[in-house]
């Protein structure tokens, strides 16, 4: 058990007690001699893999021979491609050594990414991987069979790159970090009976997180925190168009279900690469008789604070990220406000702040005891809180995400 939960984190990284535990319960292992085969290009096996143990090779079929693909270890994971997609196996893989695979069924995975989302991420930015794996292969081969023409336009690339590059990443900075700013309001809107704050911190120049709090007409009120895969200036182009689809799907006779499966299709057509991808918070209040319905795509979940209670719930629907798969698998709920309620979003960069002296997390709990504390405040004044405590807690550490939230209260 102690060797899975090492395998589990070392390929998906630090993961709530909670998530892990859920994880270890949900795998099987299973052991390959060296020399064996794991899996032949071209089947279909509906299974994602974890090397808990020894070394795999990749080869894929080239005319009359096998070309070598690479390695892959300890940590590492693969196959993820075959179960999302239903795709057959793009190569096969060998046992070089004795093997021990943590073997996840396409049900299970399906299960996890739709209620963990760090898990999702993780699996998400091991595909990015591979894309650019293999992107560098074909490169390679490229080179290979005509090294000289390689050579030439390495040259000329190098050569204009080195003319343009100051300027033009000093540019595309300056423009990428506008774009961004731009997409992030400068204030919310008059609603009788509630009042926002938010803030926004990106962990490099530019950012990759979105809020808006979005009137409707016909007393409703829509709320968005998005987080776009990625970083820099793809993503902030991108969370640009998140935004743009948002507020021209947010109708008040559209249901929160709705409006994203509309945002998700369209993303399929309109994203600019095939590994970008957006978690959200979607949330529709009809401002008069304070009721609230709303989806969690694959975000984390927002913390919801009861003023009669001073207790904390987390909003914790079921759904998947917008943008990337094609079946959106998403489920709505309900609740009320009453006042003095308080909803807190936030991005992953609040519970991923790291401690310098020991590598602890922030996490999730130690956010939901601030909410639970400081719940009575008001949204300004909760949001300078949660920040502070953030700031303290990581001390000078960089900060591994940006940092975004955004708070609604009932007065």
């Amino acid at each position: 058990m102690t060797n899975i939960r090492a395998a589990l984190e070392l390929a998906l990284g630090p993961l709530p007690e909670e998530e892990l535990n859920s994880l270890i319960q949900a795998v099987d292992t299973r052991t390959y001699p060296g020399g064996s085969i794991v899996c032949h290009e071209g089947e279909r096996e509906y299974i994602f893999y974890i090397i808990q143990q020894g070394e795999v090779a990749f080869t894929k079929k080239m005319g009359d021979s096998e070309q070598f693909l690479g390695l892959k270890t300890k940590g590492e994971f693969f196959g993820e491609l075959g179960v999302l997609d239903r795709a057959p196996r793009a190569a096969t893989v060998h046992a070089i050594s004795d093997c021990s695979l943590i073997e996840i069924n396409e049900p299970t995975l399906d299960d996890i990414l739709t209620r963990y989302p760090s898990v999702a991420r993780a699996i998400m930015r091991g595909i990015t991987r591979s894309f650019r794996d293999t992107d560098r292969i074909t490169i390679a081969e490229l080179q290979l069979k005509n090294s000289e023409l390689a050579r030439t336009l390495e040259n000329l690339k190098a050569a204009q790159a080195e003319l343009l590059r100051r300027e033009r990443l000093k540019r595309d900075l300056e423009i990428a970090a506008e774009v961004h700013k731009s997409i992030l309001p400068t204030s919310f809107p008059e609603i009788p009976g509630f009042e926002f704050a938010a803030v926004a911190r990106p962990a490099r120049e530019i950012g990759g997180d979105l809020y808006d709090v979005v009137d409707m007409g016909h007393d409703q009120l829509g709320i968005v925190m998005a987080d776009a895969s990625g970083k820099s200036v793809q993503a902030a182009i991108y969370m640009a168009v998140v935004r743009a689809l948002f507020l021209s799907q947010s109708h008040a006779r559209l249901s929160p279900v709705e409006t994203a499966q509309h945002v998700h299709e369209l993303l399929l057509k309109v994203s600019p690469t095939a590994d970008m991808f957006v978690t959200a918070f979607y949330a529709k209040i009809n401002y008069v008789d304070r009721q609230m319905s709303y989806i969690r795509g694959g975000h984390d979940r927002p913390i919801f604070f009861h003023a009669s209670s001073g207790q904390v719930t987390l909003l914790d629907t079921p759904g998947r990220f917008l943008g990337l798969l094609p079946n959106l698998i998403l489920e709505e709920s309900s609740l009320s406000f009453e006042p003095g309620d308080t909803l807190v979003c936030y991005s992953d960069g609040a519970t991923d702040a790291v401690r310098p002296k020991d590598g602890e997390m922030y996490g999730l709990e130690r956010l939901e005891q601030i909410v639970a504390g400081y719940g009575d405040r008001s949204a300004q004044e909760l949001v300078d809180i949660i920040v502070e405590d953030i700031d303290s807690f990581r001390k000078d550490a960089e900060q591994p995400d940006d940092l975004t939230l955004l708070v609604t209260k009932a007065v």
